[in-house]
């Protein structure tokens, strides 16, 4: 019984139980709440030698003994009516036409409104134990048919063991003739390997004359095999002198029997102990009884510890344990069975997720005489679910963010050199760091390496790091522990965690504070960090691409940027030109977001008006694409012909004017920037322009071209070197 009730613990899951379920040897079958059974194992299928199909339903009825068929059918149907669990007894028919015994039981499994959903059902050949069972009551009757007709075995011995007198029955049982056994030291001639325990016997007998004594023994026949017998003896006086009578009951198929039993219960200790679940019996209470090898060996403890009253306490994580307790306790006091899911520790310290069931089995009047309980491990499926769930809220946000546009429009040169760059780097793991204007769509192609990496079918998590609180960024990025500080109400996982075996993208990451520069520093050196409040390093393989509208080498100069994060940051830096230095793409992205707003806004636009065309490609654009963006998609609202114009008073006049009246003022800024970056790099590296320690390496840009701007900004570059640096050849 311990076996199928065990077995019933291996309910269907959709991943990983499939192969235990068609491999245990228990004979295993699901039913609908109507009664219809609708799923066999492949151990049941092998046994009966027929497919799915031909049991399904009530065709299973089909394998039944023509004797038992009927009397199963009622038996199922009743238990169909009321709910109760069903239990029944009748010979199936194998796949070689033998009819053997099996034992069939069914448990309900209910909703919360107590509706049945499913029949749970097992079977277990019990052949041996109904041939046991024949056998004992076919000696039963042999034995009555004995002493009604007092053929019992009698011996009589004196105070030293020899026989004075024998049935012949006794004898015949022996193989002896009477006159061959009387004379005899019954001792020597019966009792073989129990020789000093019958002596022992018939001395306490004798010494307590008048009561009778019962004890099982081994005799040995005449030619040497042995029966077990069940000795009633007591002492008497017989003409003044202590005799001893002893009638012999043979229990030989009994203690085979008995002994068969033992043997399985044994071999079924053994399947417990290496099924691959943890499996454990309770008491009615819920007091521990017992549990397996599988279970003793992942906690590390003994079956002494697992019978502690607080054992559970010590093994079930803390966050789990007053859940399960109560549930558990509910389930008991109800007697219903139970389900739920706990992270229980393992001897190596460390926590994994568990499928708990627990089921009572109940006895003929009703009353639970035991509680099984299985543990199934599902961690991997836990962390296959957490990890999925992660990307989904990753995707989600990624999809209910505005992206800027979805492709990368345009053909000029400066657009191309960059798009050239994003071919190289996105195949590798290396670290990216996009720099340009507000606006020109640094994001951009921070997706579109991710998309053309290896890592593509994973997560790209984009996080604003200007937009997080400076108090709150470290746990944004890098999750926090419960209780970490005012509001952590529970552990949350950061971005890095989401984005794991994906990317990255962290934008504006100039505005992080110093401390989150170290944690960041940390994760590109180590590939390692800790949550907020935690203390145990957790492994990270995210790539990171960065991206700011700063001048870092200037917040450098200021202190308020690590140079040390710029280095890993800067291993392949992407500039992103500004509108206006790839004017020639104006056209082709106008035609794109007019395409592409018409078509939302349901609206037919065919052309574009010279004036609107022109006026647009003048126009500086300080916010970059996203202002263009911006602008078509207002013209196109209000737009009410097929020909597109835009507002002119939408342009901000304030840029235009200040270019329109100072065309050099741009440029001359943007020399001035440039010169104070070169000689920023210039003096951090001593005035070296090349080399590993070079400027032109911390620059990101070829010995010639750096060598040529320093010409053209008349930059010194030896007054940047100090006594202890080495001359450039």
């Amino acid at each position: 019984m311990m076996h199928g009730v065990a077995s019933r613990g291996f309910q269907f899951e959709p991943t990983n139980l499939q192969l235990l379920i068609d491999s245990v040897p228990a004979l295993i079958h699901t039913g609908l709440p109507d009664g219809e059974l609708d799923f066999f194992n492949q151990t049941w299928l092998k046994y009966v030698g027929r497919p799915m199909e031909d049991l399904r339903g009530w065709k299973w009825t089909a394998t039944i003994h023509p004797e038992d068929a009927a009397g199963i059918v009622a038996k199922w149907r009743e238990c169909v009516a009321s709910g109760a669990i069903f239990e029944y007894e009748a010979r199936v028919r194998r796949a070689d036409g033998d009819y053997r015994w099996m034992f069939h039981r069914k448990d309900p499994v209910r909703d919360d409104l107590g509706n049945i959903v499913k029949w749970y059902g097992t079977s277990i050949d019990i052949e041996e134990r109904k041939r046991a069972e024949e056998a004992l009551r076919k000696s039963e009757e042999q034995w009555r048919d004995v002493f009604e007709n007092n053929p019992t075995m009698y011996f009589m011995v004196d105070a030293g063991g020899i026989v004075l007198a024998v049935n012949p029955f006794g004898g015949d049982q022996l193989g002896y003739r009477v006159d061959e056994l009387v004379g005899q030291s019954v001792l020597k001639v019966f009792y073989g390997p129990d020789r000093e325990a019958a002596q022992q016997n018939v001395a306490r007998c004798l010494s307590e004359l008048g009561h009778s004594m019962s004890w099982d023994l081994r005799k040995v026949r005449k030619d040497g095999t042995m029966l077990w017998v069940r000795e009633t003896a007591r002492a008497v006086l017989r003409e003044n002198h202590p005799v001893v009578l002893i009638a012999c009951e043979d229990i030989t198929e009994r203690k085979q029997a008995e002994e068969r039993i033992r043997e399985q219960e044994i071999e079924l200790r053994q399947v417990l102990d290496l099924a691959p679940q943890h499996i454990f019996v309770l008491e009615p209470d819920g007091r521990f009884l017992y549990a397996n090898r599988r279970d003793l060996e992942y906690t590390g403890f003994s079956l002494g510890d697992v019978l502690d009253p607080d054992f559970l306490a010590k093994v079930i994580h803390p966050d789990d344990f007053s859940r399960l307790r109560q549930e558990r306790a509910e389930a008991i006091a109800r007697g219903v069975s139970w389900e739920s899911e706990e992270r229980l520790l393992g001897k190596n310290g460390e926590y994994r997720w568990f499928l708990v069931r627990l089921n009572p089995l109940r006895d003929e009047q009703g009353r639970i005489i035991r509680w099984y309980g299985t543990r199934t491990d599902i961690e991997d499926r836990k962390q296959t679910e957490e990890r999925l769930q992660h990307e989904n809220v990753a995707l989600r946000e990624e999809i209910d963010k505005a992206s800027m546009f979805e492709e990368i429009v345009g053909n000029s040169p400066a657009l191309q050199r960059v798009l050239a760059r994003i071919s190289k780097v996105a195949p590798t793991d290396s670290t990216v760091l996009v720099t340009g204007e507000t606006g020109t769509g640094k994001e951009l192609v921070a997706r579109a390496i991710h998309r053309r990496s290896k890592r593509s079918s994973r997560a790209f998590v984009s996080v604003n790091c200007a937009a997080v609180p400076r108090d709150l960024i470290a746990s944004e990025l890098f999750g926090h522990e419960k209780g970490a500080f005012t509001g952590a109400v529970q552990r949350r996982l950061g971005r890095f965690e989401l984005a794991e075996g994906g990317t990255i993208f962290l934008d504006e990451v100039g505005e992080l504070p110093a401390e989150t520069q170290i944690a960041l520093l940390r994760v590109l050196q180590e590939r390692e960090f800790e949550r907020v409040g935690g203390n145990l390093p957790i492994r990270s393989d995210v790539r990171v691409i960065a991206a700011t509208n700063r001048d870092l080498l200037t917040a450098i100069a200021a202190g308020t940027f690590r140079r040390d994060l710029f280095y890993r940051l800067n291993v392949f830096p992407i500039e992103i030109p500004s509108l206006r230095e790839r004017r020639e793409d104006i056209p082709l992205l106008v035609e794109y977001f007019i395409d592409r707003f018409a078509r939302n806004a349901g609206k037919n636009i065919r052309g574009v008006s010279k004036k609107t065309l022109d006026l647009l490609q003048a126009y500086p654009w300080p916010g970059n694409i996203r202002e263009l963006q911006n602008v078509i998609e207002r013209s196109v609202i209000v737009c009410e012909t097929e020909n597109f114009s835009v507002d002119e008073s939408w342009l901000s006049r304030e840029p235009l004017a200040r270019e329109a009246s100072s065309p050099l003022d741009l440029a001359e800024k943007l020399a001035a920037q440039e010169k104070e970056m070169i000689e920023a790099a210039l003096r951090e590296c001593a005035g070296r322009v090349f080399g590993p320690s070079g400027a032109a390496v911390m620059l990101g840009m070829p010995r010639s071209t750096l060598e040529s701007k320093i010409r053209s900004l008349k930059i010194n570059k030896n007054r940047f070197r100090t006594s202890g640096s080495e001359e450039e050849n």
